[in-house]
C-alpha cells in the first residue's frame, strides 16, 4: 500500500490568498466606497438610536404595565435592544453593543417578568439613553467603564 497524500502548507500572509486583479478579484475601490458610506451614515446613527430608544421605551412601559402577552411584550423589548446592539458597533458606539447584549441575554432568558426583572430591564434602558445622551463613542472611555461597572452591581442588586 502506497502513501500517496500530500501536506500542503498554506499561505501565511492574506494578501497571498486576495486576488487583486481579473475576474472574482477584490475590488479595493469598492470597499473604500463602502466604507465612506457606512462613514457618512455615522452621523444620522445618533437620530436612528433616539427614536430606538422612544421605541424601547415604549415597549418597557407596555411590559411594565402589563398591556398584553408578556412573551410578547418581552419580544418587543428583545427586538429593539437586538436592533440597537447591531447598530451600535457598527457605527462607532462599542458600548451601546455590549449594553444592548446584555439587555438581550437577560431580556431572552425570561418568560415572565416581576418587580425585578421590571427593575433590571430599567437599568439597561437608563444605560442605553445615557450612552446616546453624553455621545459615548467606542467603549466610552473611562466613563463608559464607570457605566458598565455600575451597570452590573446594580443589576447584582435588583
Amino acid at each position: 500500500m502506497s502513501d500517496d497524500s500530500e501536506i500542503i502548507t498554506p499561505p501565511s500572509n492574506l494578501q497571498s490568498k486576495v486576488q487583486k486583479g481579473g475576474p472574482g478579484a477584490v475590488d479595493l475601490d469598492a470597499i473604500e466606497r463602502a466604507e465612506q458610506v457606512i462613514a457618512n451614515l455615522a452621523d444620522d446613527y445618533v437620530n436612528w438610536a433616539k427614536e430606538d430608544l422612544v421605541k424601547l421605551e415604549n415597549a418597557y412601559k407596555n411590559l411594565k404595565e402589563g398591556k398584553g402577552d408578556q412573551k410578547e411584550l418581552l419580544l418587543g423589548v428583545f427586538n429593539v435592544a437586538h436592533d440597537m446592539k447591531g447598530q451600535g458597533g457598527s457605527f462607532g458606539y462599542e458600548l451601546m453593543t455590549a449594553v444592548g447584549d446584555k439587555l438581550c441575554r437577560l431580556v431572552e432568558k425570561l418568560d415572565k417578568v416581576g418587580p425585578k426583572e421590571i427593575e433590571k430591564i430599567r437599568i439597561y434602558v437608563d444605560a442605553m439613553q445615557v450612552i446616546i445622551s453624553r455621545g459615548l463613542k467606542g467603549d466610552g472611555g473611562k466613563e463608559g467603564q464607570q457605566l458598565l461597572m455600575g451597570l452590573e452591581v446594580l443589576v447584582q442588586k435588583s
